[in-house]
């Protein structure tokens, strides 16, 4: 792959000089530690979640608001121009410095600005430290006739990510340090500084109050807050120079910018090297730019997770900015996210973590932001565990980490068939997996809303025991392949393919959601979550079957960004994604896109048709829609109407790692 090619995201002054148009688009870095710096193009945070420095001070949780923005202020010719944009309480947004952007680019996974005032012309950049909770940001001088005085004020927080702060008479800590500052928020806070090399800075303490945030109003949350103005930054800048800030939990943080910057890029083009077998460049392929991109924000999902027998350990950010990493989202996303890229040492390291973690035959839903121990309420974590396992030996041909799994998988398999948490356990009538009971959501459509589970599924969920197929069929082939009896596993999956057959629904030629469910029965209401049983490797329909399930969700279903969550023919569709928590809530599988499900119904369509180029074809919007939310990345979900605006998480991991997956089995 081509580390020089032409930045695909890439915008001039129609997109940065429109306040709209600029400040919908998020750019996102990231530590590879939990921790991320993100906002707009347009310099305004329109989220709680944006800010310079989101620091995972337990790594890679307990992510918190450091700094929130840097003010830059430039004097040239005798003339201010303010380069800072905020949208406040009051309706105003002021400074208004979106004007003065020339263009916007990510170069790799680089925000970079350039800024024209009069015949000058700045360039600015933004990145973080990797296995750091450091941020760079770094001006350079492009041209001017004579050197620039510049000036920065640096606004600060001490804050979780989710919350918002309302200052009252608080008051932190501001002391000058060698080249900086440091604030201490309060006692027992984790110290942080913010440094510059060439600049001088002089402690301040103002509370700036009612910062407004368009995007938290509009999910209905608090939509305002204060920061700090902490520090006044000042340098004269010379044409051709640069000036580069260090915001950082380290002391000792590096000020030398270029080396870090260096690194970064090189990086960079690290990981284009390492995942060119798998999307090698092209002359006529006019994605692989945009696939390149995706491979750089592959990367940022991917976090050190330190364990007790394991400081290096790893997991997978399900999303950013808001999710942790969660079991289900890992072991979907894994194969994509490491193995398509070329990185199989990530997945080896993820799988064996996971596996300290498995329980009564489960793997954790969710690590806790605040810590403490992780929560066991999901049906299909472990399920999806057997496929990230079969895949990563397929890649790999690693014999010696399938050889330390297989007593642990095998565990899970007779702890399903003995009953686990939450009456999750094999029918010994038909060998089909059921589970739930009244107030859990145990499947991936686990929206709930007090007691209210918004798609109760208690019962025989269909991509379940497609999964559990899978799963069964996964250990006959580990047996086999160890050379381990493999009888018990072939017995029970043949019992289970025998039964899946309840699943069909003769009326619409598709399958049941859910079948044996306490109260209703079989659940006719058309879901995308059928798809799983045509585009897992061990298919329990016979050829028609398949087909008939392809063409119904293309009919039904299909958008170019994912697969609606609903039918529009179901009374309780929902076109639209939005508003407080309770109708977010609602909406989101009663009808929302979810891009992640792009990438199994690519490969399905090309099960049952043979046909790479079109299938492939399913996959090329949706690749192409880096520019237009999270920049660089895809987004978790959209509305299940035309024209489909992304919502959710900016960048959303397994919506990422699918689209990267199908695209390789698919070329």
């Amino acid at each position: 792959m081509n580390s020089n090619a032409k930045p695909v995201v890439a915008f001039d002054r129609t997109v940065c000089n429109d306040f709209s148009a600029a400040s919908s688009r998020e750019w996102l870095v990231t530590n590879g530690i939990g921790g991320y710096a993100s906002g707009t193009v347009a310099g305004c945070s329109t989220r709680r979640y944006h800010g310079l420095l989101l620091a995972a001070l337990r790594p890679p949780v307990g992510r918190t608001l450091l700094v929130g923005a840097l003010d830059e202020i430039i004097d040239y010719a005798g003339t201010s121009y303010e380069l800072a944009a905020h949208e406040w309480a009051s309706g105003a947004i002021a400074p208004q410095g979106f004007h003065f952007i020339e263009s916007f680019v990510l170069d790799g996974a680089i925000p970079t600005w350039i800024y024209a005032l009069g015949d000058v012309r700045l360039q600015k950049q933004i990145w973080m430290r990797h296995g750091e909770n450091t941020t760079y940001v770094r001006y350079t001088l492009l041209s001017a006739v004579s050197p620039v005085q510049f000036h920065a004020k640096a606004l600060v927080n001490y804050r979780d990510f989710h919350s918002t702060t309302h200052a009252g008479d608080w008051r932190m800590s501001v002391q000058p340090v060698p080249q900086g500052i440091r604030v201490a928020a309060y006692d027992g806070a984790t110290p942080f500084y913010l440094k510059g090399a060439e600049a001088s800075a002089e402690p301040q303490h103002v509370w700036y109050r009612d910062y407004f945030y368009k995007l938290e109003r509009d999910r209905g949350l608090d939509d305002h807050e204060d920061l700090l103005y902490a520090a006044q930054f000042s340098a004269l800048l010379d044409p051709g120079k640069s000036l580069t800030f260090a915001f950082s939990t380290h002391e000792d943080a590096l000020l030398d910018g270029v080396a870090d910057l260096v690194e970064q890029k090189a990086h960079a083009a690290r990981l284009l090297d390492l995942a060119s077998q798998s999307f090698p460049a092209s002359k006529t392929d006019s994605s692989a730019a945009f696939l390149q991109q995706l491979v750089l924000a592959a990367d940022q999902f991917n976090v050190r997770r330190p364990l007790p027998n394991d400081p290096d350990g790893h997991s997978i950010i399900a999303g950013y900015p808001w999710f942790g990493d969660w079991g289900r989202d890992t072991m979907i996303a894994l194969p994509g996210l490491s193995l398509t890229t070329g990185r199989p040492e990530i997945a080896r390291e993820i799988l064996l973590a996971f596996s300290q973690f498995v329980d009564g035959g489960m793997l954790p839903n969710n690590f806790p932001d605040t810590g403490g121990r992780p929560e066991y309420n999901t049906i299909d974590a472990g399920l999806w565990y057997f496929e990230a396992v079969r895949q990563y030996v397929e890649a790999t041909s690693d014999l010696d980490t399938l050889e330390k799994l297989f007593p642990i998988l095998n565990g899970m398999i007779e702890a399903h068939i003995a009953g686990t948490r939450y009456n999750i356990q094999v029918d010994p009538q038909d060998g089909l997996l059921y589970g739930g009971g009244p107030g859990v959501q145990l499947t991936w459509m686990d929206a709930k809303i007090g007691d209210w589970v918004v798609t109760p599924r208690t019962g025989k969920p269909v991509e379940i025991n497609a999964l559990w197929v899978n799963a069964l069929d996964s250990m006959t082939q580990f047996a086999r392949t160890l050379k381990i009896p493999s009888t018990r596993f072939e017995m029970l999956s043949a019992a289970t393919k025998s039964s899946f057959q309840k699943f069909w629904n003769p009326e619409r030629n598709c399958l049941f959601d859910v079948i044996d469910s306490p109260g209703i029965g079989n659940d006719v209401s058309l879901r995308p979550n059928q798809i799983l049983a045509v585009s897992l490797p061990f298919s329990p329909l016979r050829r028609e079957q398949q087909k008939s399930v392809v063409n119904v969700c293309e009919s039904e279903l299909l958008t170019p960004f994912g697969l609606r969550s609903l039918s529009p023919r179901d009374p309780g569709y929902i076109p639209h994604y939005g508003g407080g928590p309770r109708d977010r809530d609602a909406a989101y599988h009663q009808g929302t896109v979810w891009g992640w499900l792009l990438g199994p119904f690519a490969l399905a369509h090309f099960r049952v048709y043979q046909n790479r180029p079109e299938s492939r074809r399913f996959l090329e919007v949706q690749a192409r829609a880096i520019s237009v939310y999270g920049l660089g990345t895809l987004a978790e979900i959209y509305d299940a109407n035309a024209p489909h605006k992304p919502a959710g998480c900016i960048a959303q991991a397994w919506t990422v790692a699918e689209l990267l997956r199908a695209w390789k089995l698919l070329s």
